[in-house]
């Protein structure tokens, strides 16, 4: 079973810049697919995650947010990074690395943002330059209660 999460920036920046922020190594760097608005690599053994960055308009995404309470967001440009995990590789691997890439890439951006696992659930935005988590059993099962400040 494959877990998925996704970062999305609102706004017009470039992918590239963007997919550079998300490695710690240039070589991590995502490269350039067959479609010229999508960066992707397979990071499996290094990082726990294939990462793919690419750029869209008309987005929407809903997902929960705390309790029951339902999240809609729908950016007119955007920049999505998605982090693909395998179910083995999540909790010591995967995540970490993952949470590491979203703070160089929140650091060196400042567009709204949003954080969704599986497309259902609301882990983080940032709205106007401040950061807000949600679902804190998620921040706090995986060590990172202090990771964000919300």
């Amino acid at each position: 079973m494959a877990v998925e999460f996704r970062l999305v920036l609102a706004g017009d920046p470039p992918a590239a810049e963007v997919a550079a922020l998300t490695a710690t190594d240039p070589r991590e760097v995502p490269r350039p697919a067959s479609n010229p608005s999508l960066f992707t690599a397979r990071l499996y053994d290094q990082r726990g995650y294939a990462i793919a960055v690419r750029d869209g308009s008309d987005g929407y995404w809903e997902a929960e947010a705390d309790g029951e309470t339902r999240w809609q967001w729908d950016p007119v440009r955007y920049v999505s990074i998605t982090f693909s995990m395998r179910a083995d590789d999540i909790a010591e691997k995967g995540i970490p690395n993952m949470m590491a890439a979203v703070r160089r890439v929140l650091a060196g951006r400042d567009e709204d943002a949003a954080l969704v696992q599986d497309g259902n659930y609301l882990l983080l935005t940032r709205t106007g330059g401040v950061i807000h988590t949600y679902r804190p059993d998620w921040w706090h099962h995986y060590h990172l209660d202090r990771s964000f400040t919300g």
